[in-house]
């Protein structure tokens, strides 16, 4: 069996995504790129579809027989329309929750059994600074203000909760289970809720690559580039 190690991430057709596969395999690892829509050089995989979970993981294991990394990086905005306190689609909240929080239950659990095959196994999943309840409740920071969007941070406070829990249990098996906050960057993500941002794809992927690589990888933390992020 190779020795390199092997990683998946999801939605990693563009974006931050396609920034972390780029990033990963510039490292040496195999990267396996999941996209919802598949195409060349991607492995079909929707999140949020049971009967894709479950081809994808037969795919990786037929190739690869184990994963060591996996990155849960898709995820939705659900733009803005829907989302705003007061003005509320319950709809539009399901749809930003099964992808961005029930998607990542389902592919996690799917794959446990090859990452229990690989070496020293590590999850990382890709959450948002707009999930901080210490930042969200402070009246000085700057999300104490504007019209935000109400699904999409409560998605991403309930991965932070998801990724906790199973860094709890997968630890005595050597499987570490982190979150991250990428940062605002200047993506189509970002377009869909009307943001005009600089930073830029690679920056927000950095803090992924270094808890996909560093030596001794931390668990149940939730992190940016500069350190912890407070819950």
């Amino acid at each position: 069996m190779s020795t390199t190690r092997i990683a998946l991430v999801t939605g990693a057709n563009r974006g931050i995504g396609a920034a972390i596969a780029a990033g990963l395999a510039a490292q040496g690892m195999t990267v396996v790129a999941g996209s919802r829509g598949g195409g060349p050089g991607t492995l079909r995989l929707d999140v949020t579809d049971d009967d894709s979970v479950r081809d994808a993981v037969a795919e990786v294991a037929g190739r690869y027989g184990r994963l060591d990394v996996l990155v849960n990086n898709a995820g939705i905005s659900g733009g803005i329309d829907g989302q705003v306190s007061g003005e509320i689609d319950p709809e539009v909240m399901r749809t930003v929750f099964e992808t961005n929080l029930f998607g990542v239950v389902r592919v996690t659990e799917a794959f446990l059994p090859l990452l229990r095959k690989g070496d020293g196994g590590r999850i990382i999943n890709v959450s948002s600074g707009t999930a901080s309840l210490t930042w969200q409740s402070d009246p000085g920071h700057a999300f104490a203000s504007g019209r935000l969007p109400l699904a999409y941070p409560a998605s991403k406070a309930a991965l932070n909760m998801v990724t906790v829990m199973y860094a709890k249990t997968l630890a005595s098996e050597g499987i570490t289970v982190n979150a991250v906050a990428p940062g605002a960057c200047g993506t189509d993500f970002a377009t869909d809720l009307g943001l005009s941002l600089e930073r830029t794809a690679e920056q927000g992927a950095a803090i992924v690559l270094h808890l996909a690589t560093v030596a001794e990888s931390p668990t149940g933390t939730f992190v940016q580039d500069d350190g912890p992020v407070p819950w």
